[in-house]
């Protein structure tokens, strides 16, 4: 079932163009990697499917629905969640109450009480329970992460945009970080689709399809291996051969 229509969007600024005619589906329980080298176009054409901008031309459906002119804030209770490549916590209250806010104001529209319960439930999965009442700036690097991840996923969404959220990790956190990913989509159906720009290794395990970015545009789109491996791809951004 198809969740998200992404409809020849392009996005201008001024003279440039960061996103041209960008077109792609994303079904159901799926998981896509986009990839693409630093000023590809990735971070504009996430912010284009949340809300963050508007597209200059195109379309965006989200279930059927047209989304392309609903701002983030209504999005989210649509089902749609994200992460940013940098964390952004509300420092002064705990690690626990800034996972709550996403449970009370995404798909899950949770109480106060219920919101505070659905935190404890996705910091346990994410694995810093023990930093529940933690104020989030005192966190580490790493923990900031896991806890945009935590909050993103107690919104209960449809889809989750992961915004380079492994960037930083070292290798063994990266594994953790993916099974944990995988075993949320395949329990809780939902589809996530994962930016990054140099960890190849981590998109292989994790998704089943990939869209390359070049210059704004989307220069490849399909399986994993196949697409990562092609001529192109090789010859544009990766230099050599996934293995």
């Amino acid at each position: 079932m198809e969740l998200l229509r992404l409809e020849n969007v392009t996005k201008r600024f001024g003279g440039l163009v960061a996103v041209n005619k960008v077109s792609f589906t994303v079904e159901k329980g799926e998981a896509i990697g986009i990839v693409g080298p630093n000023g590809s176009g990735k971070t504009t054409l996430y912010n284009l499917i949340n809300g963050v901008y508007f597209p200059d031309e195109g379309r965006i459906y989200f279930e059927g629905q047209d989304i392309t002119e609903l701002p983030t804030h209504a999005r989210a209770p649509l089902g749609m969640a994200r992460t940013f490549q940098i964390p952004r916590p509300f420092g002064g209250a705990t690690t626990r109450e800034n996972v709550a806010v996403g449970a009370m104001f995404g798909h899950a529209k949770a109480s106060v009480d219920e919101a505070l319960e659905i935190a404890d439930e996705y910091l346990k999965l994410v694995g810093i329970y023990d930093k529940g009442d933690v104020e989030a700036a005192r966190l580490t690097p790493l923990e900031k992460k896991l806890m945009e991840v935590a909050r993103a996923l107690a919104m209960k969404p449809k889809l989750l945009l992961l915004d380079e959220v492994m960037a930083g990790m070292n290798p063994s956190d990266i594994d953790q970080l993916i099974e944990l990913l995988k075993r949320v989509k395949e329990e809780e159906d939902i589809s996530i689709v994962s930016m990054v720009e140099h960890l190849m290794h981590a998109i292989t395990k994790f998704a089943e399809r990939v869209i390359v970015m070049h210059q704004g545009e989307k220069l490849l789109e399909g399986p994993t291996m196949e697409v990562l491996n092609h001529p192109k791809v090789v010859e544009i951004y990766l230099g050599k051969k996934v293995v």
